[in-house]
Order: structure tokens, then sequence, then C-alpha cells
């Protein structure tokens, strides 16, 4: 709890005019994270959380002027600077997140529905950066307007520690540039490589079809009524790749070839992807990380919609719905936090949120791991 305090506390307060200043801003920070975690999903919530938990707040937090008004949330997350925010955000993750050497961080985008404005405001598109291994969302960064992810990714990784992490990304990221600034920031790369690279995606099939498979791992799960092969095979001739030289630290071609069978059914659907890396490694490393990059989709964008319901969010003020985002991201990191704890509660995320709310010790076991 000290931690998230500690690491918010130093944020600039926007506020300009001193009587505007009734509540403290760290309060402000304090009660919206508080009631995210506990399922509030707007400043009407956070207000009404506030309200009928300001006895046990007032254990952790002064609160001279009593809780803020629901426009007064709003009104300050929509003035607060969303890069200073994010500062502390990554600030707090590196604090508690243990970053080692071949630990996988996977890169994705996504869409926050219903930021947009009439079509007068764009609608918000986030890029985050998600570790497996810790649970936790590393850093997270907004796409400008009139740019996209590829502008964004390398922007993000400046903020982060990855030394001797494998980057995993979509193709989207599978951008020269982009490997260039994974392999500065010394790590290795993963990206997926569709046909918006089209000469290099015709070079690897190329090579997969005819050249020297190196190595074969065959991994196989069942789960969700459906039996999934994954089969991967790679190669390290670069002979077969035109230009290979452009791609900084290209080492190994890798193909993964999925077979999902209906158990009910018996129908089936294969589907091969092809991957570059700068690593060099073995297919069965490679088979598992390629698979540990959907942890992003699973463990983050799909909570983020089904349990913080983000898609459904109407914040549109000024900074709200982007500083809102990094408030979602420090509650799902805190309620992650805590499973990773011996003798953690196996509850799902929507149902911690709900016990948090009711039970005012387990909120505080939440926010106290969180250190």
């Amino acid at each position: 709890m000290a931690s998230i305090i500690e690491h918010f506390s130093n944020l600039a307060d926007p506020r300009t005019k001193e009587h505007k200043k009734e509540h403290k801003l760290i309060d402000i920070l304090f009660i919206t994270i508080a009631a995210v975690i506990c399922g509030a999903e707007d400043w009407n919530d956070i207000e009404f959380y506030g309200q009928e938990k300001e006895g046990w707040l007032k254990t952790i937090l002064e609160l001279p002027f009593g809780i803020p008004s629901h426009d007064t949330f709003n009104r300050v997350f929509s003035l607060i600077d969303p890069a200073a925010l994010q500062n502390c955000f990554i600030s707090w993750v590196q604090s508690i997140a243990k970053i080692s050497d071949g630990q996988v961080i996977s890169i994705d985008g996504k869409r926050m529905c219903n930021s947009g404005e009439g079509g007068k405001k764009a609608i918000i598109h986030m890029v985050s950066a998600w570790s497996n291994e810790n649970s936790m969302v590393l850093g997270q960064l907004k796409v400008n307007d009139k740019s996209n992810e590829i502008t964004a990714i390398p922007a993000l990784l400046d903020l982060l520690i990855v030394k001797g992490c494998w980057i995993t990304i979509d193709a989207m990221g599978c951008q020269k540039d982009i490997a260039a600034k994974i392999k500065s920031k010394e790590a290795e790369y993963i990206l997926a490589v569709k046909d918006n690279q089209e000469h290099l995606h015709d070079d690897i099939k190329d090579a997969f079809k005819h050249g020297v498979i190196e190595q074969v791992h065959e991994q196989s799960n069942l789960g969700h009524g459906r039996i999934e092969k994954r089969t991967c095979r790679i190669i390290t001739a670069m002979e077969w790749i035109c230009r290979s030289e452009d791609w900084q630290g290209l080492q190994t071609l890798i193909e993964i070839k999925s077979e999902r069978t209906i158990k009910a059914t018996g129908a089936k659907e294969i589907q091969i992807r092809h991957y570059i890396s700068s690593a060099l490694s073995t297919a069965k490393r490679f088979n598992e990380a390629i698979r540990e990059h959907w942890g992003i989709e699973n463990s983050l964008h799909w909570v983020l919609d089904v349990a913080f319901n983000e898609d459904n969010s109407m914040k549109r003020a000024g900074n709200a719905a982007e500083n809102f985002s990094v408030i979602s991201k420090i509650a799902l990191n805190a309620i992650k936090q805590s499973e990773l704890k011996k003798g953690a509660t196996r509850l799902s995320v929507k149902s911690k949120r709900k016990k948090a709310g009711w039970t005012n010790d387990y909120l505080t076991a939440i926010l106290t791991n969180a250190h």
C-alpha cells in the first residue's frame, strides 16, 4: 500500500488555482485505485465507493474535506498529464517486477471502443507490454491519432527495462526499425511475419518448403472441447532471406503449424504461421515462447473487456480515458500480484474485485501485496 502511495505521490498536480485544490491529488488517486479494484467503472461509482468506505479510507488518508465529488474526479483525471502518470506507473511496476534473461514480454495494441466522440475525436488505441512471468502490465502508451503501432512500439520500448528478454510482437510490429530498437535494448525479438512483409514472407515459405529443417518440436494440449497440436520447425540458414542483414541480429526462421480438432465432431482446422527471431534456441523453446505471447490477449485484453468492462467506458473529457486506462492496469496488476502469493484464494478477477469491495481486509491484502 505504501509502495503505491510512494510512487504516485510525486505526480504533478494539474490544478493551477489553489482554491481548486481542496482535495489532495494523492487522495484522489488512491481512492480511484481502491474503487476500481473493487469494481468501480465510472466517476459516480468512485464517489459512491468513497462515501461508503470513508471510515476505512481515513485510516490511510487524511481527507480533511471528505470525499471528492464525481465532478472533481472527472476534472482532475481529464487534466493529469498522461506521460507523467505513465512514468509513475512504470516506476511502481519496475519496483516490483522481476525481469530475467529469456523472459517473454508480449507487446500488442487494443482499441478502447467507446472512447471516440461523435467522429470528432479518434478512438483511443493503447499499446501495452505484458509479462506472463510477472503476471503484470509493464507499461503502456497511447498511439497518436495520426500514427499507428509502428511508431508507438519503439517509444514504449524506450520506457522499459527489457535487457535479456524475448520481445514478441504480432505482424504489425514486423518492421526493421522495431527489430533494431529491440536489439538496441539488449533484448531478442520474435516477430510474426505476414503479407505486410510480402517478400520476406515468401522467402520464409520457400525456406521451409525446400530448405533443411534443423529442429522440430511437437506440443499437444486438450481444452475447451478441442485438441490442439502445435508443431514448431526452425531454420538458421539465412541465405534463404534476401537482404537478411537489414533485419538486425536475425538468426532464426520459425514455422508453427497448429492443428485443432473438435472432439465432438472430429472437424479439423490447420493454420500455419511464420516468425523471425534474433534468438538462437531450440524448437521447443520457440514453441513455448510463441504460445506465451497470447497471454496478452487472454490475461490482459480479455480481462479488461470482461472483468473491467473497458470497451463500454464512456470517459471522453480531456485525458480522462487515457489516464483511466492506466488506473485499470494498476488495479489489474495489484489483483494479479495477490494471486502470486502463497495460499492466495483461487477466484476469477471479477470475483476478487467483488470480494475486495465487500471486505476491507481483503482489499488491504491486495494493496499491501502490490509492492
